[in-house]
């Protein structure tokens, strides 16, 4: 039975992926996936409450993988003596991007439809929480860099904002053109070099 049960819930997630690529999230019929599927309504409704818990579902796994680590390089860099985070600064980046690649490339379904089709669920908002999240560690660093003596014109937030969205978004071209993954780490690694050499062009570091 437990077989069975895990076996139906695998079609039923494989269909609505389907559907969800096809259409997005707002886009996706129910009714299509279960025919798809091969199941009743009242079946898939034995597995989930509602068209948004499916699409959650598939991509929650893949948003707390990569938000976690997002985080967890953010507070890593933080917690370092003030003294050294500046010459840490390009390799921790380099780290979370290189990993960020790698999983996306190994999900790709699942991250496209978390970052192309979210439309309409609370997962819309996804890389923006992301750029403010970044927008936020980067102010700190900022006031650090004052206090180590860096004399740096004044980057606010909305700067600071305009310039992390751009480099999110262009990461996640990634996903958006499909690129093979070569292709990918090259560029995102291109993207970071440039990045890096702007922020330490503003910041004066």
């Amino acid at each position: 039975m437990e077989e069975k049960s895990t076996a139906t819930l695998a079609r039923i997630q494989q269909a609505a992926m389907e559907e969800f690529s096809e259409k997005g999230f707002l886009g996706a019929s129910l009714r299509k996936i279960v025919k798809q599927a091969g199941v009743t309504t009242g079946a898939l409704y034995g597995y989930f409450s509602s068209k948004e818990a499916l699409f959650a579902s598939i991509v929650e796994p893949h948003a707390a993988a990569l938000m976690g680590r997002f985080m967890e390089a953010q507070t890593s860099f933080a917690e370092l003596p003030e003294e050294v985070q500046p010459e840490h600064m390009s390799l921790e980046s380099s780290q979370y991007l290189r990993w960020m690649v790698d999983y996306i490339c190994d999900h790709r379904e699942p991250v496209k439809l978390l970052l192309c089709k979210a439309e309409g669920t609370s997962y819309e908002h996804f890389v923006h929480h992301m750029v403010e999240i970044e927008v936020e560690y980067t102010l700190r660093y900022l006031e650090v860099l004052g206090r180590l003596g860096h004399a740096s014109p004044a980057l606010d937030q909305q700067l600071c904002h305009i310039i992390a969205s751009g480099m999110f978004n262009g990461i996640f071209e990634i996903v958006v053109h499909d690129m093979p993954k070569a292709q990918a780490v090259r560029y995102v690694g291109q993207l970071q070099e440039f990045y890096t050499a702007g922020w330490l062009k503003l910041v004066g570091a």
